[in-house]
């Protein structure tokens, strides 16, 4: 039986504590920055995590965990080897009761933590105890959390809600303005795709009283990691950063075609670009595929066809739409047949200069096709004006029989 030879010390340590929602990657990454020795996950049932398929995401450097729906479950790098510890939860039923049954149960977090019950168990046992509670009552900044650990005579302390409001606190040189906290905490949310919900939420955490400020308010209308940077002037870097990534991701999937060995395809007339589609830019009900839809009937043209496959070697997909006789690409391969077919319509809308449907930007509002009076002529002078040159409609469209999907497939 071959062991894991690496361990953790737990004698004389700062640490994160665990936090629903708090404990990503990005949060431990700059808990460590500041200070923190051992960070924590949130819990992670098991039962969630045995479903998830291990994958190595070279473009962000990092392991993720990601579940069946490719929803990132658990997300880990190098920076935090041999400091992040995993927290598990499970569902046994009977053994839940048991433990609920003997829990320090009628405490909430407004309590005041009990200082001498900590240190009457530390003084016990011989192994490690670590201090928890105490950012309520006891931890405002660096230097209270060694007071903190002599008043319950533990090994290590393990801070929770003070470190969620301002992650500094592990700083010895005493705790650094939250709006510098707050912005390098958005740079690691942007670096490691961290979603913009969780990313929204600990920054409201952080924000606390500061929420009804003209930047909070911005803040909770944000609808996008895109969003959350502008409200803090960091709409540059996220441009910078995003771009960087695709490309990334470009040179990646050509590396993989190279080294599968796939038959070069004769792409002549293929207009591509490096582009991914991310849900959380678009409002709810919209999509690309939609705007490229209604945009085809308002022209007059046959609905696009997309056309999909998958890569053996990563399971990957990339499609190709046509419309009127021109083919549209997404350099990027995607994790699922939709995700693919959505990009090509972005590289199509993209190619045109048509809405494609984001958040914040001014589009047709879709299926109110304006309606021609009685007796006007399609085929008329104003029919006619629409076809300007250039315009994807200049070209006669072939339909593609059995390869076409119905108008609301996929979306």
């Amino acid at each position: 039986m071959i062991l894991n030879s690496l361990s953790l010390c737990y004698h004389n340590k700062l640490i994160l504590a665990p936090m629903v929602r708090v404990g990503t990657l990005p949060m431990r990454l700059l808990a460590l920055d500041y200070g923190a020795d051992i960070v924590y996950c949130e819990e992670l049932i098991d039962l969630k995590m045995i479903q998830c398929k291990r994958v190595v995401n070279e473009v962000l450097s990092t392991v993720d965990f990601v579940a069946p729906d490719d929803r990132v479950v658990f997300r880990t790098c190098e920076r935090e080897q041999n400091r992040v510890v995993f927290q598990m939860g499970t569902s046994d039923a009977e053994r839940a009761l048991a433990v609920a049954r003997l829990v320090k149960r009628e405490e909430r977090p407004q309590h005041p933590v009990s200082c001498e019950v900590i240190k009457a168990i530390a003084d016990t046992l011989s192994i490690p105890v670590i201090a928890n509670g105490g950012s309520h009552d006891h931890i405002q900044q660096y230097s209270d959390i060694e007071d903190f650990r002599q008043a319950t005579a533990a090994s290590s302390v393990m801070v929770a809600r003070a470190a969620m409001w301002n992650p500094s606190i592990f700083l010895k040189e005493g705790l650094r303005p939250l709006e510098e906290v707050m912005q390098k905490y958005i740079r690691y949310a942007v670096q490691y795709d961290n979603h913009y919900t969780n990313t929204k939420y600990c920054l409201c955490q952080m924000l606390r009283e500061q929420l009804e400020s003209p930047q909070g308010r911005l803040l909770h209308a944000a609808q996008s990691s895109r969003e959350i940077c502008e409200a803090f002037g960091l709409g540059a870097f996220y441009e910078e950063t995003t771009q960087e990534l695709d490309a990334q991701q470009a040179r990646l999937s050509a590396k993989t075609s190279e080294q599968t060995g796939e038959p070069a395809e004769d792409t002549s007339g293929v207009i591509k670009m490096a582009v991914k589609f991310d849900r959380r830019a678009y409002p709810a009900q919209i999509t690309p595929k939609m705007c490229l839809l209604e945009w085809c009937r308002r022209e007059k043209l046959a609905q696009p066809v997309y056309e999909t496959v998958q890569r053996p070697l990563d399971r990957l997909f990339s499609s190709i739409v046509t419309v009127a006789e021109q083919k549209y690409q997404s350099t990027l391969w995607d994790k699922s047949k939709k995700l693919a077919e959505q990009a090509a319509a972005i590289v199509c809308l993209r190619s045109q200069g048509l809405p494609e449907g984001r958040l914040g930007e001014e589009s047709p509002s879709l299926h109110k096709r304006k309606r021609e009076a009685p007796d006007q002529d399609p085929g008329g002078p104003r029919a006619q004006e629409l076809a300007q040159p250039g315009d994807l409609c200049k070209k006669p469209f072939v339909a593609l029989g059995s390869g076409e999907e119905s108008p609301l497939e996929g979306w």
